[in-house]
């Protein structure tokens, strides 16, 4: 990726606005990926956004999805970036629980059904650290049916799986794509972070609502960025392997070490996070002044994460070990 983006850039071509709705050969690329590892067919043409990061498209997909004051459904807990495309479209938001007796599944029994412009998920979930339990895909198809909500997933660590799961798409679900979209990242997959690529991908009048917006904000992505993409999803895998298993490694020795102490079993299916249920009278302030720990608080992900924190795989092995110890510590004490 780092070599064709340098020879990409050297090239005069590089220099002028890219296509605005991507190189048709990266948009190609994304379909032929889909294809082979989710069993999805997309046509490159009409169902393909190409999208400077996920994290853009989280904002935009709310502004071509909702009017304002329409309701927004997001994840409890979820994401914390995902309010801010709901306000900025000037939308009401309404928390959609994920129940942990269920998995963290969301509980569509519980949500509204009026004036639903979308509903957001995310699996593997941040912070929950879960793949979708069975059903939750054709319960959001059947719950966008009903309300004409359309659905909004994000897939950012969809190729991070753990335990020989194989990854999953939500287009894969019957009526997926008559009804929503879905968010590919090249960050957490390919190691991308800061380089500013994603896709859209799914319902057709979706993605061309969004590819409408952007030919209005913005002039296309830089074409050395789109080439690296190119190379990153037709090149070698190994590396996407790699990175799986070492996180999975990670998230063995949290279960090692923690393993003994009174909390429930810490849950980690996938995604390179650990989400933790705390002991009686610890709090992640205590931890972080105490012991010199930081975990993400669960309270910041929404209500449903009171009690809870998010430990994170995405530091060095020599850090990771440093803290469980001290973690285990604290909770033993």
């Amino acid at each position: 990726m780092v070599e064709r983006l340098a020879t990409a850039a050297s090239e005069p071509q590089a220099h002028g606005y890219p296509p605005f709705r991507g190189l048709p050969e990266l948009r190609v690329a994304i379909a032929e990926r889909y294809r082979s590892l989710y069993g999805v067919e997309l046509d490159p043409e009409t169902e393909v956004a190409v999208v400077p990061g996920t994290k853009t498209a989280l904002v935009e997909l709310a502004l071509v999805l909702a009017e304002r004051g329409n309701t927004i459904l997001l994840p409890d807990p979820g994401y914390p970036d995902y309010p801010s495309g709901v306000a900025l479209a000037a939308a009401r938001l309404v928390g959609l629980r994920l129940d942990p007796a269920s998995g963290w599944a969301p509980a569509f029994d519980e949500a509204p059904r009026d004036d639903i412009a979308a509903v957001y998920l995310n699996y593997p979930s941040n912070p929950c650290a879960v793949v979708a339990p069975p059903g939750t895909f054709a319960d959001a198809v059947s719950f966008a049916e009903q309300t004409g909500a359309a659905v909004v997933h994000d897939l950012a660590y969809g190729d991070l799986v753990f335990d020989e799961r194989s990854p999953e798409s939500f287009l894969a679900t019957p009526g997926a794509k008559d009804v929503g979209v879905e968010m590919f990242s090249m960050s957490k997959t390919y190691g991308m972070a800061g380089w500013r690529l994603g896709f859209v991908v799914g319902n057709s009048e979706i993605v061309e609502r969004l590819d409408l917006l952007q030919d209005h904000t913005r002039a296309g992505i830089f074409t050395a960025v789109q080439e690296a993409g190119i190379a990153a999803l037709t090149g070698p895998q190994d590396s996407v392997f790699e990175r799986r298993d070492r996180y999975q490694a990670r998230r063995d020795r949290v279960f090692e070490v923690l393993d003994g102490c009174a909390i429930e079993r810490p849950v980690c299916e996938g995604s390179f996070y650990v989400w933790l249920e705390l002991p009686e009278g610890v709090t992640v302030e205590r931890l972080l002044t105490e012991s010199r720990i930081a975990l993400a608080p669960g309270e910041g992900f929404g209500p449903s994460g009171a009690g809870r924190a998010r430990l994170s795989l995405a530091v060095t092995d020599d850090q990771l070990d440093t803290g469980l110890e001290r973690l285990r510590r604290a909770f033993s004490g």
